[in-house]
């Protein structure tokens, strides 16, 4: 396989606090991958860097052999942890935008996931539930045909009901030689869709293992192993 990310000795500081501490780390295309860790261990700080949103203090962070820019832009989509949804604008008007944004959107295929919601494009944002909202926009987000998805805290603050839809979103939405990389705390209700892990605190990376060696060579849950990793 193939290597989509790669950060040698990255680090990111805001002021005296340093919030990504020399990390290393390669992962493998076709892969859905956990960067998991408790909240404030450093998770948004790498998205936000694999996206641009961020520039490293020290150290060198590559995807698909690029630094974070316009090239990287077009083969990475992100879902960030809040919604930016203007909630004056229609759906449509966020499937029209896309499409004209992203070379890589697949305009049917958000509207097929839009139809099987029964979500009516014509509605404005401001009429959703906050847990539509969510769904729509990680529908965006998945309808793009990228290399690399990064999703920051997908299925925090929404129902047991709209987490199973996002998960299934996710798995069934993705082209095979593509990788997730998902950030969360809540590492019970993904870790059966995760090929692989990232342990993440203190901005340092504590672990990463694929999940089948730590479920037969450890007898573990990921969710087990993490509570004893971070004794929580």
């Amino acid at each position: 396989m193939s290597v989509i990310l790669e950060c040698e000795n990255l680090t990111k500081r805001y002021g005296a606090r340093t919030a990504l501490d020399h990390i290393n780390l390669k992962l493998e295309a076709g892969r859905i991958i956990g960067l998991l860790g408790p909240n404030g261990s450093g998770k948004s700080t790498l998205i936000k860097l694999i996206n641009d949103l961020l520039s490293p203090t020290e150290g060198i962070l590559r995807i698909a052999g690029h630094a974070p820019g316009l090239e990287t832009k077009k083969i990475v989509s992100y879902l960030p942890e809040r919604t930016y949804l203007d909630e004056n604008l229609k759906v449509s008007s966020y499937i029209s935008y896309f499409t004209d944004f992203y070379e890589d959107f697949d305009a049917s295929r958000a509207v097929d996931m839009l139809q099987r919601l029964d979500i009516d494009p014509d509605l404005r944002i401001k009429t959703l539930s906050k847990g539509t909202q969510e769904k729509v926009q990680l529908i965006l987000v998945m309808s793009r045909r990228a290399r690399l998805y990064c999703l920051d805290e997908p299925i925090a603050g929404v129902d047991p009901a709209a987490r199973d839809y996002i998960l299934s979103t996710i798995i069934n939405n993705y082209d095979e030689n593509a990788t997730i990389l998902i950030s969360t705390h809540l590492i019970s209700d993904v870790e059966n869709i995760l090929d692989e892990v990232v342990f993440i605190h203190n901005g340092n990376i504590r672990l990463q293992a694929q999940v089948d060696d730590v479920r037969c060579n450890q007898g573990k849950s990921i969710d087990e192993l993490f509570r004893e990793v971070f004794k929580c």
